[in-house]
Parts: structure tokens; C-alpha cells; sequence
């Protein structure tokens, strides 16, 4: 029985693709993706932005937001005012998305450096 979850697992994860499936890109070693964080990231005026930076922050926001989780956190590029007000909200929504924000920002730093 363990094998054939076995299987099934790896068959489930070898049919992934599209802009969820984590790409290496060449010499970075860095997961890659594309999606809306990837989008507002190469849009945004940081200077350390770069595709393999964004496709990478993307990758680990695939694996720890949802999708309305990505959409919002997005609204933090062009308004980073909007996370203080999120951060600081008193609303059980807003520590909620706060709370798996930062997870993911988290895990991005680790994974994206």
C-alpha cells in the first residue's frame, strides 16, 4: 500500500507544471515561477529586483499564499503604507492574512537570498 501512494505522489508531482512548478534557473540554483507577485516585483522601483530574485519570490508565494493572499500582498508594492495598516489592523482578517504574510516573507528570505 505504501508504494503505491509512493507512486501516486510522484505521478501527482511529475504532472505539475505551468507557473507553479519551480524552475531552477541556470547558475542561481533559486526556484523560479511567474504570477502576480513576480508581475508587481519587476514592476516595483527596488534596486536588487531582478527576474531570478522575483520568478523566486514567486515560487515560495505559489507554495505559501493563496491566490486572494497573493493578490493582496501585491497591493504592498504599490502602496507599502498598506502593509503598515494591515500589520497594525486590529480586524481577526487582517492579523490572519498578517500572520500567513509574514510566514511567507520569511520563507522567501530564506529561499531567496
Amino acid at each position: 500500500m505504501r508504494q503505491i501512494a509512493f507512486f501516486a505522489l510522484i505521478l501527482t508531482l511529475a504532472s505539475c507544471g505551468g507557473a507553479n512548478r519551480l524552475d531552477r534557473g541556470p547558475g542561481e540554483g533559486w526556484p523560479r515561477a511567474s504570477g502576480p507577485i513576480s508581475d508587481a516585483c519587476l514592476a516595483s522601483d527596488r534596486k536588487a529586483r531582478s527576474p531570478a530574485l522575483c520568478g523566486c519570490i514567486q515560487a515560495v508565494a505559489n507554495q505559501t499564499l493563496s491566490a486572494s493572499e497573493q493578490r493582496r500582498a501585491v497591493r504592498f508594492y504599490r502602496d507599502p503604507h498598506e502593509a503598515q495598516e494591515v500589520r497594525t489592523s486590529q480586524r481577526p482578517a487582517d492579523q490572519r492574512f498578517w500572520t500567513a504574510y509574514r510566514a511567507y516573507a520569511d520563507r522567501a528570505e530564506a529561499v531567496c537570498r
